[in-house]
């Protein structure tokens, strides 16, 4: 029974922290990018006061055009989870540099971006996203591992000793 609990909550907490791992991915994007943002609003001062509804227009169309190319990074991300919930992996190091590699593969296999999106090009901050991914998927999902492996395990009694009889 303890092992079908662990695994629901397996089922539960891996995509839990993968939206944690990406939320935080597009806030270190976001925040890495906020001067060019601001300079990007500030181009065009005659649609200024149309911004609000151009994101809420086009954001969500292009929120879905992004997802192709952030499945480049998702996908070795998921392979190194597979591998952290199956040999229960449990260190920050591991799920941290897991984030960094998936992100820097990620953004290899994207190489030929075109201008448009020339907020996903820089390697060092995609880099840097990916690292604090990995960091909040720790956070939420990674410290617990491998649903076979207990997290709080009580230690196994002592065996009790005989004494010989005389």
């Amino acid at each position: 029974m303890g092992n079908v609990l662990r695994f629901i909550l397996r089922l539960l907490l891996v995509p839990l922290g993968a939206v944690a791992a990406m939320l935080i991915a597009t806030l270190v994007i976001v925040v890495a990018h906020w001067g060019d943002f601001t300079a990007l609003m500030k181009a065009r001062p005659d649609v200024e006061g149309y911004w609000l509804l151009i994101v809420v227009i086009i954001g969500p169309a292009l929120a879905i055009l992004l997802a192709f190319g952030v499945a480049f990074t998702v996908l070795p991300a998921t392979i190194g989870v597979l591998i952290s919930e199956a040999f229960a992996i449990r260190s920050w190091i591991f799920h941290v540099a897991n984030g960094g590699l998936s992100a820097w593969v990620g953004r290899a296999l994207m190489s030929d971006l075109p201008q448009e999106y020339r907020f996903l090009a820089e390697p060092k901050i995609i880099v840097a996203a990916g690292l604090s991914a990995g960091a909040a998927y720790w956070l939420v999902a990674g410290w617990t591992a491998g649903f076979w492996k207990p997290i709080f395990a009580l230690a196994p009694a002592p065996a009790a000793v005989s004494t010989p009889v005389p």
